[in-house]
Parts: C-alpha cells; sequence; structure tokens
C-alpha cells in the first residue's frame, strides 16, 4: 500500500512504543562488544551530564569519588569507609567500565546497597562471592547478561533483605538455581527474562514469595502449569508473560491477582475464555494483548475493565465488533490497534474516549470518512495513519486537534494538500511523512512547525531546494531524508545549522565524499546513515575520528 519506499509496520519498532519487546534478542559476542562501546543506559547519560557545566562547583561527594576513582591502585579495600562513599566509588567504576573482577575484590564487605552489573562483560561466579559479601546490607542485584550459573546464585542465600533481583538472559542458571529464592521474602521486584531455568517445577518457590509487586518472566518458554504457583501472590502489580506458552486454566489462576494494573501477554494464545478470565482484574490500568490472536469472540469481557489507560490491540483478528465494547473504557488514554480489520464505523465507538491521548490505526482499513468520528478527542497527542486509506481530504478532518504532538502519515495518498491542511499543529514535535508524496513546494509548510524534534520525509520528491525550509527547524534531533535521490552535498551545508541533531539519514541520495566536511558542527551526531551514497567508509570513519567523537552508529561502517 505504501509504495517502494515505503515501511511495513509490521516490520518496524518503534522506540516509544510502551509495548515493544526485544524479540530479536541474541547474546552473542557481536552484543558483548556493543555493550562496551554503547552507553549502559539512557539513565546513565542523563546522570553523568546532570548538573554538570560551566561555573558548576563539584561537591565534595563527587570530589572524592573522583579522587579515590583516579588513585584505585593505591587502595586494597573499601570496607572502613562509610557505606554511601564506597556505593558511589563502585558506582563511578561500573558507569564508566572500569570495575574488573580485581577492583571488586576491594568491595568486599562494605555494606553495599544496590550492584548494578546488568549487561557488565565478565561477570561470573567469582564476583558474585563479593556480591554476597554484603549480607544484609543489599537490598537490590542485576547480573542481566551474566555468565552467573546456579553456584553464583546461591552465594546470595545469606542476602535475605534483598527487594530486588534481575537475572534476564542468564542462561546458565537452571531451576535448581532457583531455589535460592524461597528465603528471598523481602523481594519485591524479579526478572527472568528469556530464561530456560524457570519452569514450571522451579516456579514453586514464586508461592513463598509473598510481597512480590513486579514480576518479569518474559519468554521463558517452560513454564507450562507454573502460573498455578502464583495464585496466592496477592500483591502483584505488574506481571510480564509476553511470548510466554501458557494456556487458558494458566490464566485463570490470576483471578485472584486483585491488585494487578499491568499485565502483558503479547505474543501468548489468548482464547475467549482467557478473556473471561481477565476481565476479573479489575484494577488493570495496562493491558498488552499484542499478536494474542483474538478475535471478536470474547471482546465483552473488555467492557468489566473500567480503569484501563493502556490497552494494545495490535495485530489480531479483531473487526468494528470488537469495537463496540470499549466504549464504556472511559479512562483509556492509549489504544493499539494496528494491524486490525477495523473500518471507518468502527471509529463511532471510539467518539466518547476523551482522554485518549495515543491513537495506534496503522495498516487498518481506515479512510478519511472515519476520521470525523475523532473531533471530540481534544486530548490526543498522537495518531498513527500509515498504511492506511486516508488522503489528503482525511487531514482537514483532525486538523482541529491542536493538542497533537506526533503525527505519523507513512503514506502514499497523503501529498502537499494534507501537509498544507495541518499547519495549524503548531505544537507538533513529531512529524512522519516518510511514504507521502511531498515536493520541494510542500516543505514551505515546515516553517509552521517550529517545535519539531523528528522529521521524516522520504517520500523521493525532495531536493536541495527542499531543504532550504528544513535548515531553520533548529529543535530537530532526528532528521530522515533517505530515498531522495536528488539530495546532493548541498543538503549537508543547509542543514550543518541543525546542530541539535543526534541522528541523521540521508541514504540513497547524491550526497559524497565531499560533502562529508559540512557534519563537522554537529557534534551531538550518533547515528549516521548514508547507505547507497557515494561516499566511502573510509572517509566515514575519519569523519568520525577526527570531527564527531559521539558518534555510535554509522552506516556503511
Amino acid at each position: 500500500m505504501g509504495g517502494v519506499c515505503s515501511r511495513k509496520s509490521s516490520q518496524l519498532v518503534d522506540e516509544g512504543d510502551s509495548f515493544q519487546t526485544p524479540t530479536g534478542f541474541s547474546k552473542t559476542s557481536s552484543f558483548k562488544w556493543l555493550l562496551l562501546t554503547l552507553p549502559r543506559s539512557s539513565s546513565d547519560l542523563s546522570r553523568k551530564g546532570q548538573g554538570k557545566g560551566p561555573g558548576r562547583c563539584p561537591s565534595l561527594m563527587e570530589l572524592c569519588v573522583a579522587k579515590v576513582c583516579k588513585d584505585i591502585s593505591k587502595y586494597s579495600t573499601f570496607a572502613m569507609l562509610p557505606s554511601d562513599l564506597s556505593q558511589q566509588i563502585f558506582n563511578e567504576l561500573v558507569d564508566s567500565n572500569c570495575l574488573t573482577d580485581k577492583l571488586l575484590e576491594r568491595f568486599r564487605d562494605c555494606a553495599l546497597h544496590d550492584i548494578c552489573l546488568g549487561e557488565y562483560p565478565g561477570v561470573n561466579d567469582a564476583w558474585m562471592e563479593v556480591v554476597a559479601s554484603q549480607r544484609q546490607s543489599l537490598l537490590s542485584v542485576d547480573i542481566s547478561c551474566s555468565e552467573v550459573t546456579d553456584t553464583g546464585l546461591n552465594f546470595l542465600r545469606d542476602c535475605s533483605n534483598m527487594q530486588t533481583l534481575g537475572c534476564n538472559y542468564c542462561d546458565k542458571i537452571s531451576e535448581n538455581g532457583l531455589g535460592v529464592l524461597s528465603g528471598f521474602s523481602n523481594l519485591t521486584s524479579l526478572s527472568f527474562k528469556r530464561s530456560d531455568g524457570v519452569t514450571a517445577e522451579g516456579m514453586r518457590v514464586f508461592a513463598n514469595l509473598v510481597n512480590l509487586v513486579n514480576l518479569d518472566l518474559e519468554r521463558c518458554l517452560k513454564i507450562h502449569g507454573g502460573l498455578v504457583h502464583m495464585k496466592d501472590l496477592t500483591n502483584l502489580r505488574e506481571l510480564q508473560l509476553s511470548s510466554c506458552r501458557i494456556t487458558d486454566l494458566g490464566v485463570s489462576y490470576l483471578r485472584g491477582l486483585s491488585k494487578l494494573t499491568q499485565l502483558n501477554l503479547e505474543s501468548c494464545p489468548v482464547t475467549a475464555a482467557c478473556l473471561e478470565a481477565i476481565s476479573g482484574l479489575a484494577s488493570l490500568m495496562l493491558l498488552n494483548l499484542n499478536r494474542c490472536g483474538i478475535y471478536d469472540e470474547g471482546c465483552e469481557s473488555f467492557e468489566d475493565l473500567k480503569k484501563l489507560k493502556v490497552l494494545n490491540l495490535g495485530f489480531n483478528h479483531i473487526t468494528d465488533a470488537c469495537l463496540v465494547h470499549l466504549r464504556g473504557l472511559i479512562n483509556l488514554e492509549s489504544l493499539n490497534l494496528d494491524s486490525c480489520r477495523v473500518g471507518d464505523e468502527g471509529l463511532l465507538h471510539l467518539k466518547g474516549l476523551v482522554l485518549m491521548k495515543s491513537l495506534e490505526l496503522s495498516d487498518t482499513q481506515i479512510g478519511s470518512n472515519g476520521l470525523r468520528h475523532l473531533s471530540g478527542l481534544r486530548n490526543l497527542q498522537s495518531i498513527n495513519l500509515s498504511f492506511t486509506l486516508v488522503t489528503d481530504t482525511g487531514m482537514k478532518k483532525i486538523s482541529a486537534l491542536n493538542t497533537l504532538k506526533s503525527v505519523n502519515l507513512d503514506n502514499r495518498l497523503i501529498t502537499d494538500v494534507g501537509l498544507a491542511a495541518l499547519t495549524g499543529l503548531t505544537g507538533l514535535t513529531h512529524l512522519d511523512l516518510f511514504g507521502a508524496r511531498i515536493t520541494d513546494y510542500g516543505t514551505n509548510c515546515l516553517r509552521y512547525f517550529k517545535n519539531l524534534e523528528s522529521l521524516e520525509l522520504c517520500g523521493g520528491s525532495i531536493t536541495d531546494a527542499g531543504v532550504k525550509n528544513i535548515k531553520d527547524l533548529k529543535a530537530l534531533t532526528l532528521l530522515n531524508l533517505s530515498q531522495n535521490a536528488n539530495l546532493t552535498d548541498k543538503t549537508l551545508e543547509l542543514i550543518s545549522g541543525l546542530t541539535a541533531l543526534i541522528s541523521l539519514n540521508v541514504s540513497n541520495s547524491r550526497v559524497s565524499n565531499a560533502g562529508l566536511r559540512h557534519l563537522k558542527a554537529l557534534q551531538n551526531l550518533r547515528s549516521l546513515t548514508l547507505d547507497s551514497c557515494r561516499v566511502t567508509t573510509s572517509e566515514i570513519q575519519k569523519l568520525k575520528a577526527t570531527a564527531l567523537p559521539n558518534l555510535i552508529s554509522v552506516r556503511p561502517e
């Protein structure tokens, strides 16, 4: 539907989608290399940059931590230091990827509260002995993606005050290792993503975790029959079971979890009987049923979930008949109907959901006429109409929704006329026109969107002349101009003033090595994609080495 330069929604990963799961994860050597090159997390980035700037005086604690880390070889132990100072030194070594097994030994018996080694390279059973030496002081441990085995996990048996444990992708931990959990009655958060060690038999220990609030068992494929051991975890509020092999009977054991507010069953086989069991979870605020094979039968169960704020029904077989049962969900703020069989008349049942903020309609049978039912959604901030039957006429129907911040129109039926109809949406921060037929003339409309942070304009009809209307969008952090074959080095010169850019894609264009010099001013650039351009890998690497040290993702490479 979207033409040769459009993207099928089923193949995309939307980083802002709270329902996305890392279905392509593979713990390989290349992945471990990435762990060493990428920042450990976005929160780490913000924490490291927080409060730092010209004229700021560091705190005494920061000075102490910096000095100790600089002279780390002079110390054999930190056990005599206050635990809060030891904790900060430990955190700094981890954040800077400087912690080794030898340095870890200095933290033995330091009464640390938090040991966050998730995705940290080299963590194994030997490390766990030092981790466990914190004993009753230890409250939180994350050893995700490590080489820890049952033996290493068992070292934690004396750390009975633990409240949080993360063991995601720990493929060397078996069901025997789970036995140590029986002593963690204070545990409130437990995560074992993609673990073959979590079996129905191993889940017996879960029955003792009566204070558990958050449980993540994503893609634990051997838990069939194990949910029976969770029926008395009445304090549970968040449960992640996506891509697990569960049955109607298994879901029925969740009926008594009256405090459950978030349930993720993505890619699990969900039947009408499952939906009936879920209907008893009256406290649910988030329900993810993406790719569950749901039909209209059983959807009447949604009517009982009055507190729902987020509902994901994407990639199911539901039709307009299902949407009838959503009319009473007046607290709904986010609804995902991606690739469902819904059409214009189905949107009639959404008109009363006035608190709606996000609506995903990609790859549906929605046309311009159906958008009239959305006129009352005055709180709507995000709408995705990619790969639908919506035309320029439909843009006029959403132009009055002035609360919109994100509009996705990867759709060959949208032209300059449709873009012109949206110029009143001056609050837009994200605009995706990937496959839309926008020309240089249409780019004149972009001057109305001064707040744009993300822009994708990839219909193939833009030249350097159109880019002149983009060069003043100073808030842009992501710019995708791929597929526009007539763009030249002049484009790179024009956008060289967009210094906030973090991601830039000018693939399938006439950009050459000579134009790369214009990118030197883009010091915040972390992702650069120049596939099928007149550039060489060596010149891009030279640019990275000499001018753009923050570049992490580079294509070609």
